[in-house]
């Protein structure tokens, strides 16, 4: 990924797991006060990415229950932040759930209005499964509106974004809206991101592949699988890759579906391979009879992550971060968005 423009502008982002929509907001100019995330294994990740990066200086990594925390510690007077950005929890919405949306003790929107009611941002970004935008939401969907609108907000848009237009191999329909202070939305393209050239399985994991391929050059079928593999994955983009919960068993690339959309593209999905440089053993790893099974930082390229973002913790909680995350590439579309309206707004005088 490459960063578009300076890092200019303030941002705070709640519930940042390992970091997919930080990455990519990082990447369209915004300099980030705070990643706020509960989870410990990815504020570790967090930390580990951005704790010597120069370009990240001054962004603070903090492990808390939003529901619990006090914004006033962030040290911002009201206004001072241009963008606040989030993935709030998804299950209250997802078509693999209850659907319970405002009825699920899960549903942090509530504490997302809370937090820019206190720090009024200039622009408010919230991502999301597609399942919000469904009939059966509507009135909650107006609701979060009117109380935008009652803090001085107008909407952008509220649009299902699908990450394969925007450069990332995976099908992953996001619910995305936008919503900024008049006098920066009337600069706002209030249309979708322009679409990205789209990039095959094939195309992204190439390098990495053969690689793991080569390490095992003494065997004989190693040539023979990789040809047998990219020439499979060359056909298109992944399904929606699955984080899984914590409760339920360990890492795999999803239900019964989505295991054959994989197998379509040389990918074993009944699992997720070890790490190339320990591997146990290659016939689970790369000798499958659907092919090779993914490692996690395979997985993060799926998810459009930059090949040098590392994720902390064992193979499993490693593995439900990057399922769990928000591609940057899609991040990084809207936040050029916003960052444009700025921009523009600065021109002209708002």
């Amino acid at each position: 990924m490459i960063r578009t423009n300076d890092l200019k502008y303030k941002s705070v982002e709640i519930c940042a797991g390992a970091g997919g929509q930080a990455v990519g907001l990082h990447h369209a100019g915004f300099k980030h006060v705070a990643l706020i995330e509960i989870d410990k294994d990815a504020c570790t990740t967090l930390e580990a990415n951005t704790g010597e990066d120069a370009e990240w200086a001054g962004c603070r990594v903090i492990q808390a229950d939003l529901r619990a925390f006090d914004p006033s510690g962030l040290g911002l007077e009201p206004g001072e932040l241009d963008l606040l950005a989030g993935g709030v929890p998804c299950p209250p919405f997802s078509a693999a759930g209850k659907q319970l949306g405002r009825d699920d003790e899960r549903d942090l929107f509530p504490v997302m209005l809370e937090l820019v009611e206190h720090l009024a941002p200039k622009a408010v970004m919230i991502e999301n499964v597609r399942g919000l935008v469904d009939q059966k939401f509507a009135s909650y969907r107006e609701e979060i509106i009117k109380k935008l609108e009652s803090l001085g907000y107008e909407e952008c848009y509220w649009e299902v974004l699908e990450a394969k237009r925007y450069g990332v191999p995976q099908l992953r329909p996001r619910a995305i809206l936008v919503a900024m202070k008049p006098e920066y939305a009337r600069h706002f393209e209030h249309t979708k991101p322009e679409p990205r050239p789209e990039l095959s399985v094939g195309e992204a994991l190439e390098d990495t592949m053969r690689a793991r391929f080569e390490a095992v050059a003494d065997d004989p079928r190693a040539e023979k699988a990789f040809k047998n593999w990219y020439e499979k994955a060359q056909e298109g983009v992944a399904p929606t890759l699955v984080g899984g919960s914590k409760k339920h068993g360990g890492a795999d690339l999803g239900p019964t579906r989505a295991k054959r959309a994989w197998a379509d593209l040389g990918v074993c999905g009944m699992g997720v391979a070890n790490d190339p440089k320990d591997l146990k053993d290659k016939e689970r790893d790369l000798f499958a009879e659907a092919g090779p099974k993914l490692t996690v930082e395979q997985a993060a390229l799926i998810q459009g992550f930059p090949g040098d973002w590392k994720f902390s913790g064992r193979k499993t909680a490693a593995y439900r971060q990057v399922g769990n995350a928000f591609p940057p590439p899609v991040a990084q579309a809207v936040g050029e968005q916003i960052y444009a309206a700025f921009e523009a707004a600065e021109k002209n005088g708002k």
